[in-house]
C-alpha cells in the first residue's frame, strides 16, 4: 500500500521568538520518488501525445514534456501535506503562516522546507459579561428638530437672482482667469481650474478655489475682483498642488437660495402635514441618538474590556505589519513629490517610533476581541462578507469581483473577514452591557 505523504512527511518544531513557532519539513528520497510517480502517472492518465491514444504515451516522453507542471505538482502537495500536518496539531492557535524557506524541487530527490507560524498568545479574558454600561440616549430638543426642519427648507430650497452684494452661500456665475500657465496637452480638468466663462461658483465649502469665499462675499454684479489663491499641498490637481495662482474674476450674476414655505416643504417632501413632517424628523433624530448611544457603549465597553485584560506580549510579526500598514497611510498622505519621499525615508525611524505605541494597541485590540468572538461563537456568514465587499466596491468605485480578486491575492479577504468579527461581537457584548 502507497504510504501517504500527510503522514510519512517529517516535521520538527521549534520557538522562533515571542508568539512564533518553526515548523522544518523534511521529505525523504523515497517518499519523494513516490509522489513523483503519483504525479507522473496522473498527468500521464489525462494528456495526449502526438501518435498515442489519450492516457497511452509513454511515461518518459511525458516527464520530459511536462517536467514543469510535475515539478509544480509536486512542490503543491508537499506544502499541502505540511499545513496539513500543522493544523491537525490541536494545541496550536495559529494566527498567520508563511513559508520562509524551500529547497529547490526535484523530481525524485529529497526536499527539506521551513513554515514560520505566528500563534495566538494565551491570556485570559476574565468575566467580560459582568462588564455593565450606562449610558444615557442624548434628548432631543425643540431647537434640535427646528435646525433640521431649517435645513430642508434652504437644502429643498431653490436658487434665485438676488439684487444685493454676494453673502456666504450664495450662486454666482463668472467668467474667471488664473495667470498659472497651462500646456496644451494639460488635462481639460486643470484647464476648466485655471479658466473658465460663464462658469458657477458657490460661496460654501469646500471651495473650488482656495480663498473665493472670502475674495467674492461682498462682490456685486458686473464688477471684477482679484485674489490670490493658495492650493494645499494635497490638492487634487497634482500640478497645482503647493502653487500659488492669482486669479481675475468677473461677477456676472448672484443667485441666492430662497427658503421654502411650509405649503411648500409640505410638497417636495411628500408629507401630509408639518405636524406629520414634525413628528417623522424628531423619531429620525430620535433614532440618530440611538445609534451614537450605541457607537459610544461599543468603544466604552472595549474601554472597559481592556483595563480588565492583563497585559501579554504580543506577536512581532503582527505589530510590524501593523506598523507597516500604518507608515504607509502616512506615506499616502504626506509624500506628493521626490523632494516628500527623501524626507520621508530620512525620516523613517521617527515616523516608526511615532506610530508603534498605535499600532501596538491595535494588534491587542484585534487579539482581544477574536477570543472574545471564539467564547461568543461569533462568525461571518459568506453572504454578510459579501455584503460588505459590495459596499466597499461602491463607496471606492471598483468592481466587485475585482476588489474581491484584490482583496484575495493580497491576504485582504481574510484580514476583513477578522475585522468584521471582531466588530460583530464588540456590538454584540456592549448592546448586552447596555441591558
Amino acid at each position: 500500500m502507497a504510504k501517504n505523504l500527510n503522514d510519512s512527511i517529517r516535521m520538527e518544531i521549534k520557538d522562533a521568538g515571542v508568539c512564533t513557532r518553526e515548523f522544518t519539513f523534511s521529505v525523504s528520497a523515497d517518499d519523494a520518488k513516490s509522489e513523483s510517480a503519483k504525479v507522473l502517472n496522473n498527468i500521464a492518465g489525462m494528456v495526449q501525445l502526438p501518435g498515442f491514444r489519450a492516457g497511452k504515451a509513454p511515461l518518459g516522453m511525458v516527464s520530459k514534456k511536462y517536467a514543469a507542471e510535475i515539478v509544480e505538482e509536486v512542490r503543491s502537495r508537499y506544502l499541502s501535506a505540511a499545513v496539513n500536518k500543522i493544523e491537525s496539531d490541536d494545541s496550536l492557535d495559529l494566527l498567520s503562516l508563511r513559508i520562509t524557506k524551500m529547497d529547490e524541487i526535484k523530481v525524485n530527490e529529497a526536499c527539506e522546507f521551513v513554515f514560520e507560524a505566528v500563534v495566538a498568545p494565551e491570556f485570559e479574558l476574565g468575566d467580560y459579561s459582568a462588564i455593565k454600561l450606562d449610558i444615557p440616549v442624548d434628548a432631543v430638543t425643540e431647537d434640535a428638530v427646528k435646525e433640521r426642519l431649517d435645513l430642508y427648507r434652504n437644502m429643498y430650497g431653490t436658487y434665485a437672482d438676488a439684487d444685493s452684494a454676494a453673502q456666504k452661500e450664495d450662486m454666482l456665475k463668472v467668467d474667471y482667469k488664473g495667470d498659472f500657465e497651462v500646456a496644451e496637452d494639460a488635462p481639460a480638468s486643470l484647464k476648466r481650474q485655471i479658466e473658465a466663462k460663464d462658469s458657477f461658483m458657490w460661496l460654501n465649502e469646500p471651495e473650488n478655489i482656495p480663498g473665493a469665499i472670502e475674495a467674492l462675499t461682498g462682490a456685486e454684479v458686473g464688477k471684477e475682483y482679484s485674489f490670490t489663491a493658495n492650493y494645499p499641498a494635497d490638492y487634487r490637481e497634482e500640478a497645482l498642488a503647493g502653487k500659488s495662482v492669482n486669479y481675475t474674476v468677473k461677477v456676472n450674476a448672484i443667485q441666492r437660495r430662497k427658503a421654502l414655505t411650509d405649503e411648500e416643504l409640505i410638497a417636495r417632501t411628500n408629507s401630509e402635514s408639518m405636524d406629520k413632517l414634525t413628528d417623522n424628523i424628531r423619531k429620525s433624530l430620535e433614532g440618530d441618538a440611538e445609534q451614537k448611544r450605541r457607537q459610544d457603549a461599543v468603544e466604552a465597553y472595549y474601554k472597559k474590556l481592556d483595563e480588565s485584560v492583563a497585559q501579554f506580549d504580543l506577536p512581532a510579526l503582527l505589530v510590524d505589519s501593523e506598523i507597516q500598514k500604518a507608515l504607509e497611510r502616512l506615506a499616502r498622505e504626506t509624500v506628493k513629490d521626490e523632494a516628500d519621499a527623501e524626507k520621508f525615508k530620512a525620516e523613517l525611524d521617527n515616523h516608526r517610533k511615532a506610530v508603534e505605541a498605535d499600532a501596538r494597541a491595535a494588534v491587542r485590540r484585534q487579539l482581544i476581541l477574536r477570543k472574545a468572538a471564539i467564547a461568543e461563537k461569533v462568525e461571518v456568514s459568506d453572504n454578510e462578507l459579501d455584503f460588505q465587499l459590495n459596499m466597499m466596491s461602491r463607496y471606492y468605485g471598483f468592481n466587485a469581483k475585482e476588489m474581491r480578486s484584490t482583496l484575495e491575492k493580497n491576504g485582504g479577504i481574510d484580514e476583513l473577514r477578522s475585522d468584521l468579527i471582531n466588530g460583530k461581537v464588540l456590538e454584540k457584548l456592549a448592546t448586552a452591557a447596555l441591558n
